[in-house]
């Protein structure tokens, strides 16, 4: 059988298999807090490895999409406790994504005032949904040195909400076009500053991020998701390879749980990526249009990866890590369930039986 379904720790959390759940958007907070639908849902999946929750804001201002919980309040946690008290009791393990998503969102989705902000002002091409129908993004506010390192403590201070909400961990966003990712590459970040122009500045805001966190909660329960290349929300990145590398260089004294990449294609980079970290390797492959699947289980038994991670078929088979074990028929995903009205739809895939 594949080594897959081998235990493996990441940090100081020991997982029962390589089986990833992958952050997805769900939108189904209300009012910032999640809900008993999000308890019954990550707990239906607590079979996976690990589960990384879907983007959780790390402050008021970071929200780019409507209903989408947070992390910087007393209520927020409060709910958040229900849903890891929920997994725990499942026998799972889960890790809390933390995403600011920068100039991706609009004005409507904020308290009255505040706009979305970012290292640039440099505008997204494209729209988004809001409560008040389609919108193009705006141009984003250039955030000042002060408030880049306000952002900074926020990253540290939901990390630190996030375990008293009973999280195994945090993973950090730093992938799709969202913040952290808007500072690495050079179209999106313009600055003259200590934190754009030279490859080491674009990387500043990431690994100060990531080291914020780490100190705040500890190395070895502190997670990276990086996209080197991705276009996802008009990023532009023509030679990726050198800022990650330095990212990496200057977080390798961490101890970081794991590095989660998303491909763009390129396999190289994620060799190298690799070859340059120390500790595990989540993977979430570069499939087309497919999502990802049992055949690419094959990442881990040869070396590429030390676990993979699942989205859509994840969604529609709470029980993957069994089924990918046994060879039993997946269900299809409904793509009425992914967002919006179908809330319920998604806790009602069927499972194996017993």
């Amino acid at each position: 059988m594949s080594i897959t379904f081998d235990p493996i720790a990441v940090g100081g959390t020991k997982l029962a298999n390589r089986v990833v759940m992958a952050p997805m958007t769900r939108s189904r907070a209300r009012d910032g807090l999640v809900t008993d639908l999000t308890a019954r849902y990550y707990a239906q999946r607590a079979s996976a490895g690990l589960i990384v929750t879907e983007g959780v804001q790390p402050s008021v201002v970071g929200q780019g999409y409507p209903f989408t919980p947070g992390l910087h309040s007393a209520a927020q946690v409060a709910a958040w406790r229900e849903v890891t008290g929920a997994v725990h009791a499942a026998g799972g393990k889960i890790f809390a994504q933390l995403l600011h998503t920068g100039r991706i969102g609009h004005p409507v989705l904020l308290p009255e005032g505040l706009v979305p902000v970012a290292p640039s002002p440099v505008a997204a091409r494209g729209q988004l949904f809001t409560p008040d129908g389609v919108k193009d993004f705006v141009t984003p506010r250039e955030l000042t040195e002060a408030e880049i390192e306000q952002t900074v403590a926020d990253f540290a201070s939901a990390a630190r909400n996030a375990v008293e909400a009973g999280f195994d961990g945090v993973e950090l966003h730093g992938a799709n076009g969202y913040l952290i990712h808007q500072f690495l590459a050079p179209g999106t970040n313009l600055r003259t500053d200590g934190w754009g122009g030279s490859t080491p500045g674009r990387a500043r805001f990431a690994v100060e991020a990531v080291s914020a966190v780490a100190d705040a909660i500890g190395g070895d329960r502190t997670a990276l998701r990086i996209s080197p290349g991705k276009p996802d929300n008009d990023m532009r990145e023509p030679d990726p390879g050198p800022v990650y590398e330095e990212l990496l260089r200057r977080t390798s004294g961490l101890g970081l749980a794991y590095l989660h990449v998303m491909e763009a294609g390129d396999r190289e980079l994620t060799r190298a990526l690799r070859r340059r970290f120390a500790g595990p390797l989540v993977l979430n492959p570069h499939t087309g249009d497919r999502p990802t699947g049992p055949e690419d289980l094959a990442l881990i038994d040869d070396g590429t990866a030390d676990l993979l991670a699942f989205g859509r078929l994840f969604l529609a088979n709470p029980d993957l890590p069994r089924r990918l074990a046994t060879g039993a028929p997946l269900n299809a995903p409904d793509p009425a369930t992914f967002y919006g009205g179908a809330a319920e739809g998604y806790t009602d895939y069927p499972a194996l039986p017993a």
